[in-house]
């Protein structure tokens, strides 16, 4: 467990995984054994949404990958690269064509590994700063490689009122719920607030959209998304990827509570 702190601000960190942040005595992050989710954050990569319709197989420059749905850095582990007192920096490095065990086979899914024809390494850093919480992710790998990437972190709810605001538009919770597994999407979108008991407003740079979804009325996840996987067919996923056509890509995402 990687603890930072500052000031009033406590976030805690379990192997990659964003599992506390506190302000104040306020806890912001879903708790993991709470109902709605197993996890409090993971990312989405290469691709995101679902691939059992299409076989469980994505369309590539370099051929066909097999990909389960949100694609397979979340069953990598990461490692430990840099650690201050107020940053952390972790990795995860892939081979291309190497084979990772596929943790949904094979109740959730036919495919026991997944692969992909690319190398690349994903970095995950966190650095509290005393305007919130900074989430950063460096990508790295050959040129031309496609990819999406997805940022899922799961939030706590307090309150029987929550709201989502973005630009004119107000969202009730109930109107994530109705949506369902699909995720609602709020597309073109570079900033949400999170009305619960106070103001949460998160502010991402490189991803341009964002979906929301949660199944339960205590946790929300707010996804920033390079692209909304349901807004195409399984098999046109592809028409999704954006393209590292340079050396290194940069995303990130600024948690901002009213500190």
């Amino acid at each position: 467990m990687v603890n930072l702190e500052l000031h009033n601000q406590t976030v805690r960190i379990d192997a990659g995984e964003l599992v506390g942040y506190e302000v104040g005595g306020h806890e912001y992050i879903h708790q993991k054994g709470s109902p709605g989710w197993r996890n409090s954050d993971t990312e989405m990569f290469p691709v995101i949404g679902p691939t059992n319709e299409a076989n469980f197989r994505v369309t590539t420059p370099k051929g066909t990958a097999v990909q389960d749905q949100h694609g397979l850095l979340r069953e990598m582990e990461y490692e430990l690269v840099s650690q201050t007192k107020g940053k952390v920096v972790f990795s995860k490095k892939y081979v291309s064509g190497t084979q990772i065990k596929n943790s949904k086979f094979p109740v959730k899914s036919t495919e026991e590994y997944l692969s992909w024809p690319y190398s690349f390494e994903f970095k995950k850093s966190y650095e509290i700063l005393e305007k919130g919480l900074k989430v950063q992710f460096r990508i790295t790998g050959e040129e031309g490689m496609p990819f999406m990437l997805g940022y899922h972190p799961a939030f706590k709810l307090h309150s029987e009122n929550v709201t989502i605001q973005t630009g004119e538009r107000t969202i009730s919770l109930q109107e994530v719920l109705d949506v369902g597994s699909r995720a609602l999407p709020i597309l073109e979108c570079k900033s949400i607030t999170l009305l619960d008991n106070g103001e949460l407003n998160i502010k991402t740079e490189g991803f341009g959209n964002f979906m929301l979804w949660t199944e339960v009325s205590n946790m929300l996840c707010i996804e920033p998304i390079s692209f909304y996987p349901y807004a195409v067919n399984q098999e046109e996923l592809h028409t999704g990827f954006l393209k590292l056509d340079k050396l290194e890509k940069i995303f990130s995402v600024m948690i901002q509570p009213n500190i």
